[in-house]
């Protein structure tokens, strides 16, 4: 192993690169924007800003949906980007591990070695971590002992819901609910009962906000476009409405996490029901969400401290203490 070492989280919403445990996070939308046909116009937080605003020769865009790479091209150009920024511009030979979704396939798992691999970022190797089991080593537990851990990571376009015992999963499903989901029923349920049209960004904001809105005891106050009129106007949404249309998801989340339980040996179901679920990833802190879900299981919900970053601070662990790298491996196929 080489003295430097990155872990790298590409989530659809985000991306996360820690260099080690206890270090700073470097994280940034994982979005790009394309001029004409191949002209990097911006890409980050950057890009995200422009986003829902820019004309038609920009194309703005995620290049991962569902948690699997969708635009491998685009993705490579992020990397080199986002390195290069991290490195202040001297990139320098390094290991690199990165987290990948459980249930997708090999083929899929491949791609996210080929991506760092071919991505021109200097990578002497490049090993794959199960994002569960990085997960559970960012929310400080030790995956490697025989204990029974269940951990739902509510991503933005999944959710990924894993058994872990002895560094590896025991059972895992990956579901297409998660924070877009909510967003988009914001959407829908604001253009159903006021006839106004909002923006993803707008409905992203008001999820984000609504704990501290039901705290506080104010409406949401929404820009958008009136569909009778055509013309912007402002309005504003009730929090009951808000928290009502994203219950339907919410319930799925439940439903799934329930199935999985179903499929759980019973040594290790004692262990769950000794420490409770914990709850992870960027869209977790959704109003109502741990509370819906602890009253769906009849299970304790542990919160993790930082969500967004629990899956990079586990691959900071995983680079700073060998003991760790053994979760680590090469996918099918790779040299």
């Amino acid at each position: 192993m080489s003295a430097t070492g990155f872990g790298i989280d590409l989530g659809t919403c985000n991306i996360k690169i820690c260099q080690r445990e206890g270090g700073s996070i470097y994280m940034q939308k994982n979005m790009i924007a394309i001029e004409g046909k191949d002209g990097l116009f911006a890409y980050g937080d950057d890009a995200f800003d422009m986003f829902e605003k820019a004309p038609g020769n920009i194309h703005i865009s995620y290049p991962l949906m569902n948690g699997v790479i969708a635009d491998i091209n685009n993705m490579q150009t992020l990397i080199r980007c986002f390195m290069n920024d991290l490195c202040r511009g001297q990139i320098r030979p390094a290991d690199y591990f990165i987290a990948v979704p459980t249930d997708v396939t090999d083929v899929e798992k491949r791609a996210f070695y080929d991506l760092i691999k071919n991505a021109n970022v200097k990578a002497r190797s490049v090993m794959v971590v199960e994002k569960a089991i990085a997960d559970g080593l960012g929310l400080d537990i030790d995956v490697k002992n025989s204990q029974g851990v269940l951990v739902v990571d509510v991503g933005y376009d999944t959710t990924e819901i894993s058994i872990l015992s002895l560094g590896g999963i025991v059972v895992s499903r990956l579901i297409k609910v998660g924070g877009l989901k909510f967003d988009d029923a914001i959407r829908a349920a604001v253009r159903k009962e006021y006839s106004l049209i909002i923006g993803s960004k707008t409905a992203e904001t008001v999820k984000n906000n609504l704990t501290r809105l039901e705290e506080e005891g104010n409406p949401a106050i929404v820009y958008g476009r009136d569909i009778v009129s055509g013309l912007p106007v402002e309005r504003a949404i009730p929090t009951d409405l808000v928290a009502d249309c994203v219950r339907e998801h919410i319930s799925a989340i439940i439903d799934n996490i329930k199935v999985i339980l179903e499929r759980t040996p019973p040594e290790l179901a004692a262990d769950i029901y000794r420490q409770g679920i914990f709850l992870t990833g960027g869209a977790c802190q959704v109003s109502r969400l741990s509370q819906m879900i602890s009253n769906g299981t009849g299970l304790r919900v542990n919160v993790a401290e930082h969500p967004e970053a629990s899956v990079a601070l586990g691959l900071g662990r995983i680079i700073s203490d060998e003991n760790f790298r053994s979760v680590a491996y090469l996918p099918g196929g790779a040299d």
